[in-house]
């Protein structure tokens, strides 16, 4: 079975569960481990929304080291994710759009890529959901000209993006 078929569990589930199960179920949805830690100890949530509102509460305080960490979860824009785990399921779930592409888009997205690490120093985040490939690469080649305040900034919201979809993935 795809680890990213895996359905959803109630939100009292992960109340109920042990501090490392719990751990191991929001680890999927974000790679910072400051983020799942805020997540299991501010249990109980009984619902969805709380959980995903005490998520948007966390992600908004993390500082950017945290932030990096959580990055390193994601594969590059066109680049299969390297596992079978369930992150990296929905990572190709989310890049399907870049997947689908042509050779060409393909290598653009690749030489975008590099150009946008070699400035910002981290791999480009985009809430690739619904989006093709070329809707990604415009976005990708508009935000190398974002000052990297700027671009922190879009990345964090980006990232609460993916993990509110993921979160609603994995928990009901």
């Amino acid at each position: 079975m795809d680890p990213a078929q895996i359905g959803p569990i109630a939100v009292a589930e992960l109340d109920a569960a042990p501090a490392a199960d719990a751990a191991a179920e929001l680890m999927p949805c974000c790679a910072s481990k400051r983020w799942v830690s805020g997540l299991v100890s501010g249990r109980p949530y009984a619902r969805l929304d709380r959980l995903t509102a005490a998520s948007d509460a966390l992600l908004a305080r993390l500082d950017w080291s945290e932030l990096e960490s959580a990055l390193a979860g994601h594969p590059r824009i066109g680049e299969r994710a390297a596992s079978d785990g369930r992150a990296d399921g929905w990572s190709r779930q989310e890049q399907a759009g870049a997947a689908r592409a042509g050779d060409r888009v393909r290598q653009e997205l690749a030489e975008a890529n590099r150009a946008y690490e070699q400035r910002f120093g981290h791999v480009f985040l985009i809430c690739a959901t619904g989006l093709s490939a070329e809707t990604m690469l415009g976005a990708l080649r508009s935000r190398l000209r974002n000052d990297p305040v700027a671009e922190r900034e879009v990345v964090r919201a980006e990232l609460a993006k993916i993990v509110r979809l993921r979160l609603a993935k994995a928990f009901r």
